[in-house]
């Protein structure tokens, strides 16, 4: 994939951000297919959080969840702040859409958008091993696999291997996405941080036919 165009996605299953740049990554992948692939690197926003949430963290994150909706659309179901204890820790969802990885990055990308659902739409507790294993069931993954492979130190090695290449290209908060046209060429930022799609697809629409044009250039 790193020896021709492709674009490399920053993101984490529980940045509410994220959640509501989903259907800009699922307008990319059908619009541009296979001729664009994408990598996603998981950037992990809280990974080995300990700390219950308390007051005042969980009215900032619907503050948050207010400002996602507002921009993109996106559902949130606020039930969720009725629980009287939650642990905001995201390394057991990134694993999780690690694990998917290892068969493929599509399903990885169909991993990542499935636990953005089931946490910000449904609810769901996207900490828990029984729940991400359902959710990798839904999309036809192996739920014995996954819960039998899910704990082994070589995914948690592999996830926070995920974590330092985040950290090391200097990407700050997500979603991030860059363009690359091969393995040794700079990237291009196509957004660190929220836009819509009306303002992605058509610059990757123009980065790619310049792309295009000097690969046949003389």
């Amino acid at each position: 994939m790193v020896n021709r165009p492709h674009l490399v996605y920053f993101a984490d299953p529980m940045c509410s951000w994220c959640w509501g740049f989903a259907p800009v990554i699922k307008a990319i992948r059908a619009e541009f297919a296979d001729r664009l692939p994408i990598r996603l690197v998981l950037g992990g926003l809280r990974p080995g959080t300990t700390k219950p949430m308390d007051g005042a963290a969980k009215a900032g994150m619907r503050s948050h969840w207010d400002h996602v909706h507002t921009a993109s659309g996106q559902m949130f179901d606020h039930k969720f702040f009725d629980r009287p204890v939650f642990i905001y820790d995201t390394e057991p969802a990134c694993r999780a859409v690690v694990l998917a990885r290892r068969d493929s990055m599509d399903l990885a990308l169909d991993m990542l958008d499935a636990v953005h659902h089931a946490f910000y739409a449904e609810n769901q507790d996207v900490t828990s091993t029984a729940v991400l294993a359902k959710i990798y069931a839904s999309i036809d993954g192996d739920e014995a696999m996954f819960r039998n492979i899910f704990s082994d130190p070589e995914l948690i090695a592999e996830t926070r291997q995920d974590f330092y290449i985040s950290q090391q290209t200097g990407v700050t908060g997500f979603p991030t996405l860059i363009a690359g046209t091969g393995a040794d060429a700079a990237f291009s930022l196509v957004t660190q941080g929220y836009q819509g799609p009306q303002k992605i697809l058509p610059a990757l629409t123009t980065w790619w036919q310049r792309t295009e044009a000097e690969a046949v250039s003389p």
